[in-house]
Formats: structure tokens, sequence, C-alpha cells
């Protein structure tokens, strides 16, 4: 890697991970600011996911052309899989988020979010759509384009099948719609009381060679984007490598590219380009009226630019703000002021850090914030006028830093705001005021009155909670605010297994302020009993920031009548809903935290578990053996180094979780062991591979294909090929009740060309395709057997569903002879 690029890495490292409104920069990057004064252009990249969008092109139009560059990614990726934890759904989505917006301060685009939930692979738009609600995602759209006024609207994938992924189809859709509608008053007018129509120039699909499908074509738009930045110090393929690689929860880590490069371009709406994505569109200041002067002057600001003395520019910076204000296109005088005052402050070398020693904050109790503020470039004359609602006025000395403290109480808990209100399997429910936001709007922050040689510029600028990590150095991540108490439990669900026999909840509840004591109601779905229903916490007694206690639950009649309750078990204190505190820490991302409600599921379950005790290979994601936890069995987790020490006498069953070939290189070489243990009378499972490098010959006793086929509807039928094979038959008599309930699919990477000694019991399908016998197959090996299955057991036993555990312990009980 250049020496440059190692810079810039480095930068953008410690810029990601201190989040400041304003950061510093250095004079090449001051430089390519001057440079884009003089640009007034706009792209907006349209697609459905995290790591759906090209960072090549985006970094190209960002730093290359210099256009405002936005990528909307309708989801947060909530519906994925997780390659780095356990997280899944809304923390999944969470982590998601934090990767997309790193991947954007590297490449330099702006992100943006729908309220669309992803609910996991489809193969259809109609079925996204029905999840989505579509007029409300188009809504969304629609207000993002009039408020961001893209000149090209750019899809990433087809509105048809050759987009694979329904969500995919689904983005190309809404983006076509929402390019029309974007321009009609009659949509959606209520908008209008504070945007403007808008008609964007054109609409495209940005055509790709992947997957196995060409889409690109000669006659298509073509752009060159392997220039070298020689500010950046990188060609356009090195920063989109370190872009990209940002989505480590999928495990895309990518490798640089250098020289040409070409992008191809479909038409689908609007004027047609021959040459540029812009054609026909004025990108600088002659697309403005009483704009004349100011292209002259943004030249002449570049010209003079000195790079060992920034700070010369100010005055003329200042001069050119003045004129920006007479500019009567409130859109391009907003966002030119923004880009001139921020300029204006990297060349007077300021500073600001706006931090706590605390890494909480609790609702309604003070916490003291710290300010400390800089100008390090000589001959500037500045002055703090204002931090949040006090009045300041006090000079900046030259690189001497300015101190200030005051106490920030909060009044909500940092909450993320699509979090705030109940949400569907579809869709979270945002008011308009977050539409398109990557983060919390109010989340804790200061405002900030500065003046530079005499313009006076307000600023905002996050709280942070500020530490130093002996290895990684200086840490700044948010500031979370919890409320009072909060509670944790290890289980997400209460299986009533046994008519006769009560359940253990285990609860334990943290103070996070000073209260002494506390009394806690348990609430309870109709049909079942608990003991306690009261109980009172005495933390000042036991001189503990903690208590826990065991909430007895008897089955009641919710276990006669075999169905779930409609709500599960929650707390409340003084009247308030008792909220989990979950917080997600990994290093390439600042911390995140939400704060779900309690609510234990209460499941019956008439499951009979013969096995008592099995070994583990944790794959990606895994969350499988906490959920065989919660009926009984003992699970020891392992290595695969460990595997040939397994012996059939003391483990029922040895697992392989999901995608551990994926995760442990060398795990096909204990195929042979785990064969040996299976022979001896053991069973060996071994959950859905993904189809990159791993065959079934390396997996099983026998060949089989992992493929990329899947059943992404968690209703479809199930049919019983072998009825009467064991799997199905005992220790649980498996029917198709047992597949109700299942949640955002049946199964994914099925098997085919499968040799003939496996066994086939099931079949299914999605609507409108052929049957699929590839979700579980079995054969006899030795004393024991082999199991391999694409089912997703690791989505339904966690959560909960009856169906899927009393066929994942078929899968593990010894077969009769």
């Amino acid at each position: 890697m250049p020496r440059t690029l190692t810079f810039l890495f480095l930068l953008i490292t410690y810029t990601s991970s201190i989040g400041q409104t304003i950061i510093p920069k250095n004079s090449s990057e001051i430089k390519a600011g001057l440079e884009k004064l003089n640009v007034l252009g706009s792209v907006l990249y349209f697609a459905a996911h995290p790591d759906d969008e090209n960072t090549k092109l985006i970094a190209w139009l960002a730093n290359e052309k210099k256009y405002e560059t936005a990528y909307l990614s309708l989801t947060r990726g909530d519906g994925g899989q997780n390659l780095i934890g356990t997280e899944l759904g809304i923390e999944l989505g969470l982590i998601r988020t934090q990767e997309l917006l790193a991947a954007r301060r590297i490449d330099g685009g702006n992100q943006y979010f729908s309220s669309a939930y992803d609910f996991g692979f489809s193969k259809t738009f109609e079925e996204t759509f029905d999840f989505w609600n579509k007029e409300e995602t188009l809504r969304e759209s629609v207000w993002l384009i009039r408020k961001l006024r893209p000149d090209v609207i750019i899809t990433r994938f087809p509105p048809d099948p050759r987009g694979g992924h329904g969500h995919h189809q689904a983005s190309a859709i809404l983006a076509h719609e929402a390019f029309i509608a974007a321009a009609d008053p009659s949509r959606f007018p209520e908008q209008l009381q504070e945007l403007s129509v808008w008609q964007a120039k054109r609409l495209l699909w940005n055509t790709a060679n992947f997957g196995g499908q060409n889409n690109t074509s000669e006659n298509q738009l073509k752009i060159q984007t392997g220039a070298f930045n020689t500010l950046l110090g990188a060609s356009y393929g090195e920063v989109a490598a370190i872009s990209r690689s940002q989505h480590k929860s999928q495990g895309f880590g990518s490798a640089s590219t250098r020289g040409q490069s070409i992008e191809y371009f479909e038409h689908v709406a609007g004027e047609k380009a021959t040459q540029t994505l812009l054609d026909g569109v004025k990108t600088d200041w002659s697309r403005l009226a009483n704009s004349g002067e100011i292209t002259q002057q943004v030249a002449d600001i570049n010209k003079n630019f000195d790079v060992n003395a920034p700070q010369n520019s100010i005055a003329s910076l200042i001069a050119l703000h003045k004129n920006v204000q007479k500019i009567s296109d409130q859109h391009w005088r907003a966002v030119k002021t923004q880009e001139i005052e921020e300029l204006i402050l990297t060349c007077a070398g300021f500073y600001l850090d706006n931090y706590t020693l605390r890494p909480i904050g609790i609702l309604g109790e003070p916490v003291d914030v710290f300010q400390e503020l800089i100008v390090r470039n000589p001959n500037v004359t500045a002055s703090i006028d204002r931090i949040g609602d006090q009045s300041v006025s006090q000079p900046l000395k030259n690189n001497t830093i300015f101190r200030h403290q005051y106490e920030f109480t909060p009044q909500s808990i940092t909450q993320p705001y699509w979090l705030r209100n109940p949400y569907t399997l579809g869709k979270f429910d945002v008011e308009e005021a977050d539409f398109g936001a990557p983060e919390s709007g109010d989340r804790p922050q200061t405002e900030f009155v500065v003046t530079i040689d005499g313009l006076s510029i307000a600023l905002t600028q996050p709280i942070r909670h500020r530490y130093v990590d002996p290895v990684r150095g200086e840490i700044q991540n948010p500031l979370h605010v919890l409320p009072k108490i909060t509670a944790s439990t290890p289980q997400t669900s209460i299986l009533l297994t046994d008519n006769e026999k009560s359940q253990k909840l285990q609860m334990t509840f943290t103070r996070h302020d000073a209260t002494d004591q506390a009394e806690i109601v348990t609430h309870v779905p109709a049909g079942i009993q608990i003991s306690p229903t009261q109980t009172v916490l005495n933390f000042g007694t036991a001189k503990s920031i903690t208590q826990s206690f065991d909430v007895k639950v008897i089955p009641g009649s919710l276990k006669k009548d075999g169905n779930s309750a409609e709500t599960g078990i929650s707390f409340s204190m003084e009247k308030d809903t008792i909220r989990q505190y979950r917080q997600i820490q990994y290093n390439h991302i600042p911390s995140q935290a939400w704060f779900p409600k309690v609510d234990v599921k209460v499941q019956p379950i008439d499951l009979q578990v013969p096995v008592k005790r099995v070994a583990y290979v944790i794959g990606a994601g895994d969350r499988v053996p906490d959920a065989l936890r919660a009926v009984g069995m003992v699970v020891d987790v392992i290595s695969p180094k460990e595997i040939p020490t397994v012996s059939a006498a003391q483990y029922d069953a040895l697992i392989v979780g999901i995608r551990a070939y994926n995760v442990y290189a060398d795990l096909t070489e204990y195929t042979p062991a785990l064969l040996r243990y299976a022979e001896a009378g053991g069973t060996v499972l071994v959950q859905y591979q993904v189809n990159s490098g791993v065959a079934g010959q390396d997996i099983g006793p026998f060949p089989f294909q992992v493929t990329r086929a899947r059943v992404t509807e968690e209703d479809a039928a199930v049919k019983f090929l072998l009825p009467t094979d064991p799997s199905l038959q005992k220790p649980n008599k498996i029917t198709e009740a047992d597949f109700a309930s299942w949640i955002q699919e049946r199964g994914l990477y099925f098997v085919e060309n499968t040799d003939s000694h496996y066994r086939k019991p099931l079949s299914m399908h999605d609507k409108n395709e052929a049957a699929h016998d590839g979700a579980l197959i079995i054969s006899r090996q030795g004393k024991g057997k082999f199991v391999y299955t694409s089912l997703a057991f690791f989505r339904q036993l966690p959560a909960g569903v009856p169906g899927a555990y009393r066929l994942f312990v078929n899968l593990l009980a010894k077969e009769e002879d």
C-alpha cells in the first residue's frame, strides 16, 4: 500500500471513531473542498440494502466529479446474516447502519435510509411490497428526492427477476415511480408545505457483470472511473475497497483495484444521456441566477490557496460566503453555505471536542459535559460566543485550548428513532421529520456559536464519551442515556414442556441511579400463573447495583389449549415499563445501544427430549446452543481441533453450526473424525453452509452439492416424502402443524445432486416454483447417523418455534436398528 494511501486509511479510521461534526482536514482535503465549491451537481444512488451500493462509483462521483452524492438504502440490512457475532434482526440492523456510515465517510457519499425493514430474502417484488407497505415507502422516497434534488438518480438493480432478490427488484420499481412522483404536485401534496416538486434529469440503471449474470452492453453509456486522485493519493478502486471492507458483519473485505475501470449505465427514464451521466445539466454556478461573480471568486480562491498557510484563504471565503447569501435558490444556498463555513473552520485549524467522562447518562440526572476548543493556525481572530444556552463571549487565543464545562440533563433515553414506536415485520413507524435520517437527530448534543474573523458560525456537536484504551488509544463513543432501572434475562422465551412442571424465569435488575428500593410488578398473559407477582428490590440494603430473582411460571390453562400467549411476561416500576439495556460493542463501529421492552414469550410445547448432552462447533452468528439449553440439554461448545476427542459414549450428538465450514478454514480436515464419531453410535448434524469453497464430499460420508436454492416463504407448504421416516416419527411425531409459526424463511442453501445413500424426507417450495427436496438429508453411518439440514433452525430455535424444536430433537435422537 502506498504511504499516501496508508495515511488516508489512518485518517479515516481516526475520524470515523470520533464522529466530529467539524473534522480537521489536511491541506489536500481543504483543496478538494475548495474545488468542490464550483460544482453544483447532485446524484442519488438507490438500492435496497447496506452493501448493495457501488462504492467505486460513489467514490468517483463524490471525489472526482465532486457532485453531491447520496446513497439511499431502503433498509438497514436487518434480515441478513452476521459473520462477526450473534446479533440478528434489529441489532444486526444497528451494526450495519454504522458500517454503512463508516463506508460513506471513506468514499465521500452521504447516507440515507427509508423505514422499510429487511425481513429476509424474498424472491419477488410482490412479496416485498406486501411487507413494506409500498405506498409509504414510496412516500419517503419522494420526500428524499424532493429534499436532495438530485440531477440524476441511479439504481443498482433492474425491476425484474434479473435483480435476483425481491428487495432489489422492489428498489428499482420504487426508484422509477419516485422519479415520476417527485415531479407531480398531486402526489404527496402535504410535503409541498416544506419542499418543492423536483424533476430529476434522468433515471439510469448501473448495470454490472456479477453473480454469473452480465447485464452490461457496449451500446450502454460507459463511464471511466479508474482515475488516480492525487489529492487522495489513491485510485477510486483503492478507496472503494476500503469503503466496502467496512461491511465486516457480512464478510465483505475487498481487495484494491488500480487502473482503468468502466461502469455501464442503461437508460430507464427522462432525457437520455450520450456522453456523461449529467448530460444537459449545468453543474456550475451558471445554473443559478445572480451568481456571475461567484465563479470568479471561487477560481481566485483556488488559485491563491497556500498549502502551508490555509488561513490566508479565510478572508476570501468570508467574502464568498457573503455573496452566496444573495442566491435565491434555497437548496444550493444552504449546501454551499455549509461547505464554505466548514472550510473557514478547517482553514483556521479549528478543533472542537464535546465530551463526558461517563459512558452513560441517566434519565433526568445531570451529566458533566466538557468542551475543548482551539484555533491552531496563526493570524486568525476567533471567539467562542455561545455554548448551549450559555453566553460565553471569550476569545480563542492562537494554539491555546479554551476549556468549558456545563451540566446536561437528559430528558429522554437514547432509543434510536426508528425503534421508538411499535413496528411490523416489514416497516418501522417513523415521523416525517426523521425521513431518511441515518441516526436520531435529537441525540445528546450541544450547539455552539463561534466567530472567525468577524463571521458568526453555528454548529452542533454530539456529546461523546471519551476514554483511552491501552491498545487502541483514544476512543470516543456516543453517550447512551438509560432509564433508572433496566432488566435482563438470558431467556427470550419460556417453553412449557410439561403440564405438571413449572419453569423458572431468571431476571436481573440493574439500577443506574441512586435508587435504594424499587417495587417491581410482573405482568403475565392470560392462561398462565406466576409467583411472585410483585417484588421489592432493596438495592441499598444489598449495597449492590444489581438484584436478581426467579419468577416461577406455571402452565395453567395456556398449556392445555396448546396456543402461545399473545403477549409475553413483562415488568413495570411505578407504571413505567421496564426495558432492557442492549449494548453492541465492536472495534470497527461506535458503541451502539437500544432499549427493547422486556417481553418473554410463553410457549407451550409437547416435546420429548431424550438427548441429554451434545458437543457443538459454533458457527457464525450462532445462537442455537442457548436455545438447546432452554429445553434441558447440556451443550459443550468445542473448537474444530477438539472434534477427534468427542466420544459417542459421552455425547449423544455432535452439532456443526451455521457457516462453520466458512468460518474455520481447516474444518474439512476433521470430517473423518466426525464420521468416526457417527460410526461409533453418535449423531452428526451439520447445519447450512454457504456454497463458497465447500463441497458436499468435504462434509458428509457421501457426495452432495450445496447450492443457493432456498425457500423464503416461512409459511410454504411442506410435503412429507417419507412419512414413516424415523426423523418424522420419534421421539416426537411430526405433522404439518409443526411447520406453523416459522419466521422469515423455511431454509437456505439447499443441497442438490445428492448421493442415493441419503434419505430426503421433506419437500417444499415457494409460490410458482418447483418443489425442492434438498432441505434435509440423512444417512446411516455405522451405529449412528449423519444429518445435513438447510432448514433455518438458527432462526426458529432462538425464536421458540415449537415445531422446529420437535423436529431438531428428532434429528439428534438415535435411530433404532
